[in-house]
């Protein structure tokens, strides 16, 4: 199994994580933690303690660009650039037009956008894209780019532009949250495991009430994937893990 998006530094889980990781590595082949810019510090500690199993994507969040001054997000650019060889990738990275509805903030939000692409590019790393509400954005501006590996993570957008994304050759990474979406049952059952993922959001998303989520809990979403395709556990593991390793580690 793997967990090709999680926060690990983030309240609720870093204060359990080596436990949950030490549980994680009985099961998991790996996890990627995406660092938000309150604890790059404290994601590539985390990363560099557990080496080999636990690897790092560091990326401007937008909701974090609306809160935030010119200076401190050059900042986090630059730190991104200076620890290019301790990440796998450049994320989560994009556009929520659910929580960022003013204009001239999203309009913001796409200059920074355009330039973690272009770190992304410079270091030729794979892109984690956050596209909450603004899902055809985002696909619109990737794909003016030629990037090979990209994440839509958490997807919650259409079917139709989920087969786009597929068409381009990118990824989709299902959470946990899959029980409840209509959208991405559809997208589980019926598209090509070549470009599926396994994603868990944690500490977000828990299918279990009253706990914080954890990288593990991918089992779930891997549960449900074999019901609705009537297939292996196994075979459907396999998959998913060939296209992390082959995005991230490869």
């Amino acid at each position: 199994m793997i967990d090709a998006h999680c926060h690990l530094a983030f309240k609720g889980l870093v204060e359990i994580v080596d436990e949950v990781l030490n549980e994680a590595k009985n099961s998991m082949k790996f996890v990627v933690t995406s660092g938000l810019t309150r604890d790059y510090e404290k994601t590539l500690e985390i990363a560099k303690k557990n080496e080999g199993f636990v690897f790092t994507s560091l990326g401007v969040h937008p909701e974090d660009i609306v809160e935030m001054n010119d200076n401190d997000i050059q900042k986090s650019l630059d730190f991104i650039q200076n620890n290019a060889d301790n990440i796998v990738a450049v994320g989560e990275i994009g556009l929520d037009y659910k929580w960022v509805q003013n204009e001239k903030q999203n309009e913001k939000c796409k200059k920074i956008f355009e330039k973690s692409l272009d770190i992304a590019e410079e270091f030729n790393m794979p892109i984690v894209l956050h596209s909450r509400k603004a899902e055809e954005d985002v696909f619109d501006i990737v794909s003016q780019r030629k990037f090979r590996n990209v994440v839509f993570h958490h997807y919650s957008g259409n079917v139709t532009l989920a087969q786009k994304i597929i068409e381009k050759g990118y990824y989709i990474s299902i959470p946990t949250t899959i029980a409840t979406s209509k959208n991405l049952r559809k997208i589980g059952k019926s598209f090509n495991l070549q470009h599926l993922l396994t994603e868990t959001d944690s500490p977000f998303n828990s299918p279990i009430e009253g706990k914080p989520n954890v990288p593990q809990n991918v089992s779930y979403t891997l549960k449900l994937l074999s019901e609705l395709r009537n297939e292996p556990i196994s075979k459907i593991e396999h998959s998913i893990d060939e296209n992390g390793t082959k995005i991230f580690i490869s």
